[in-house]
């Protein structure tokens, strides 16, 4: 059984995802299974997928389903059956991992909480000369001045986000307070997310759904979380933001309204 189960949220984006799995290959904890949940990607795409993963020498399941609309929170929990490991490591197709992701979101677990990381937001200037095999030879951490340099012209931001802390006493007064989960940076024990019936998949469009509603749901069921701010990074591909509907706000009021932590529109629906 692997340590860890990397969930890969994907749609499309092949050149995305091969950056990604670039920094996966690059990490310093290899013992992780990888599951890209995929949201109805088109004909083209899964035959380049299908190459991607056939040239990677990771561990690496594909799970797809039909396109019909923005499904996310529907295969996140496909991808929940089909992990083999007790703990679920979440990230989104246009993230890179810092080569301590992974090692870093192990070593920090706790049962009983679920950890989230921040991300720097990398400008279309800099992604302009990034590729998976620069993302190998660890292209962002050796240029990282450069992302400094590009910050001050107010292209790439949160770069104080990707300061790797080693220090247990500076790691400590960073993350001293707490802030919300990052969908795109997330991990937690199985158990624990099956606890609230894993991912709401009454929403959809992008947005609230897949952190918002998780995050207060966990809470509510009494978890904790832990911020690794500095700690477990990622660095965000440039790319214009998807649509957020009013939609998904109305549901996620009604879900605080109902002060049910338990979704019973999760992992296991009602008959």
């Amino acid at each position: 059984m692997p340590e860890a189960s990397v969930i890969i949220s994907f749609y499309n984006n092949v050149k995305f995802l091969s950056m990604l799995l670039a920094g996966l290959e690059q990490q310093s904890c290899q013992d992780f299974e990888v599951i890209i949940a995929d949201d109805g990607s088109n004909e083209q795409a899964l035959k380049e997928l299908k190459t991607l993963i056939n040239n990677s020498k990771l561990s690496i399941k594909h799970i797809w389903h039909e396109d019909i609309g923005f499904r996310k929170t529907t295969i996140l929990n496909q991808a929940i059956r089909t992990s083999n490991s007790d703990y679920l490591i979440f990230i989104d197709m246009d993230c890179i991992p810092h080569p301590e992701f992974v090692f870093e979101h192990l070593k920090n677990a706790q049962k009983g909480h679920f950890l989230t990381g921040r991300r720097v937001m990398l400008s279309k200037r800099f992604c302009q000369h990034l590729d998976s095999e620069k993302i190998k030879k660890g292209y962002i951490q050796k240029h990282f001045f450069q992302l400094v340099f590009d910050s001050f012209l107010g292209q790439s931001k949160h770069i104080e986000k990707g300061i790797y802390i080693r220090s247990p006493w500076l790691r400590k007064q960073i993350n001293n307070k707490e802030r919300g989960l990052l969908g795109c940076n997330f991990s937690i024990f199985k158990d624990d997310l099956i606890a609230v019936n894993g991912f709401d998949e009454r929403y959809h469009v992008a947005g609230v759904g897949e952190d918002t509603d998780i995050d207060y749901r966990l809470r509510l069921a009494g978890f904790k979380i832990k911020t690794l701010q500095n700690i477990a990074i990622q660095y965000h591909l440039y790319h214009k933001l998807l649509p957020r509907s009013d939609n998904n706000h109305a549901l996620f009021k009604q879900v605080k309204k109902g002060r049910l932590a338990f979704t019973p529109y999760g992992l296991k629906q009602k008959n």
